[in-house]
């Protein structure tokens, strides 16, 4: 007898395959190796390429030349030696090169990804301990929205579809699966859900709004660029970086809604009299102090994740630093914190006005 699959079993089937390291299904030009012998290491003596360089052996783990040994030299920057130099026993990625006059392989990067699956096996594994089985479902719901966005989002917008349509799409994909596997089909699943998709909606607007107003292209990074000068002409970046604010602020969106309609409902146990506007009332008591934790924890979380940009201000010689702030590349992370914190806080009341609604008695 056939075994069939649900349709939510395949996307984590599709999910799980995308967590699958690299070295499995790697492209034929691209090996692993691991470096055995570190022969020499020293500074390049042209001071204008202010960069080191190791003489390492990689023994190849695959590959044509599995089994072999190949003598490679590494350069790194200078200021970075010590951070980005190689060690034995470390594995790397190599390719072959190009070069006619070098002949070999050469070293492109250390192997990441087996130290970070052992830290997402350590994550997997205490949101399971102390989140039992609602930690456990939420690792489903985690695998189905990186699987919408690995194989629908990214694909749709790279066949040519419009990518603020595509990521809109998504955005309410993510939220329905997501949610519903996360916290299970129940009745508060589905007031989150509902205040969340609201809440999406007026994250559009915002995010529309916002981008008109400092008159944001898209094309504040390099990536971005690249992606048009490249395989991408006809890429829409403006719809890209709209997209991506939506789907940012779904990340944070759903503990905000699923956390204000539970400590509704656990209000309106407490006390069943409540009418419907009494426990809006006092929802919104529990709510305001989640915006005020909010905000704060979303400016750091930019903050954090743009402090480069912050030693940047702090550079003497350079442009004033309002010329500095107007930059496009500075404005998207504050157009992205402004769309985010604003989506957040209408959350708030959306969510406690629904869940007061269903929960609260009729005056």
């Amino acid at each position: 007898m056939a075994i069939k699959f649900p349709k939510w079993g395949q996307v984590l089937l599709l999910a799980m395959f995308f967590f699958i390291p690299t070295t499995v299904r790697a492209e034929s030009s691209y090996y692993t190796g691991r470096v055995t012998i570190i022969f020499s290491e020293g500074v390049n003596p042209d001071p204008t390429f202010n960069e080191t360089f190791q003489r390492v052996n990689v023994r190849l783990n695959n590959g044509p030349d599995a089994g072999k040994d190949e003598m490679i030299e590494y350069a790194t920057t200078a200021n970075a030696f010590e951070q980005q130099k190689l060690a034995v026993g470390d594995s790397v990625i190599v390719t072959k090169s190009i070069i006619p006059e070098q002949p070999g392989y050469i070293i492109l990067d250390k192997l990441r990804i087996p130290g970070v699956l052992i830290g997402l096996a350590v994550f997997f594994l205490l949101a399971i301990i102390f989140g039992g089985i609602r930690g456990f479902t939420s690792l489903f719901g985690l695998a189905a929205s990186l699987g919408i966005l690995a194989f629908g989002v990214i694909p749709a917008i790279m066949a040519g579809h419009d990518a603020l349509t595509v990521s809109v799409i998504g955005a309410f994909s993510i939220a329905v699966i997501s949610i519903l596997l996360a916290h299970g089909v129940n009745k508060r699943s589905g007031i989150s859900l509902g205040a969340t998709l609201v809440t999406l909606i007026g994250a559009v607007v915002f995010s529309l709004i916002a981008v008109a107003l400092a008159k944001l292209s898209g094309s504040g990074t390099e990536e971005a660029v690249y992606l048009q000068i490249g395989s991408l002409p006809s890429l829409n970046l403006q719809g890209l970086l709209l997209g991506g604010m939506i789907i940012g602020t779904l990340g944070v969106l759903d503990d905000v809604t699923t956390a204000q309609v539970a400590a509704v409902e656990e209000i309106g146990i407490a006390d069943s009299s409540l009418t419907r506007k009494e426990l809006y009332t006092r929802g919104l008591r529990v709510g305001k102090e989640h915006i005020a934790s909010l905000v704060n924890t979303l400016a750091l979380a930019y903050a954090g994740a743009s402090f480069p940009l912050f030693l940047l201000f702090a550079v003497n010689g350079g442009p004033p630093l309002w010329v500095i702030l107007n930059a496009e590349y500075v404005m998207e992370e504050v157009v992205r914190a402004i769309v985010g914190g604003a989506s957040l806080v209408i959350a708030v009341p959306i969510s406690t006005f629904a869940a007061a609604w269903y929960y609260g008695k009729k005056h």
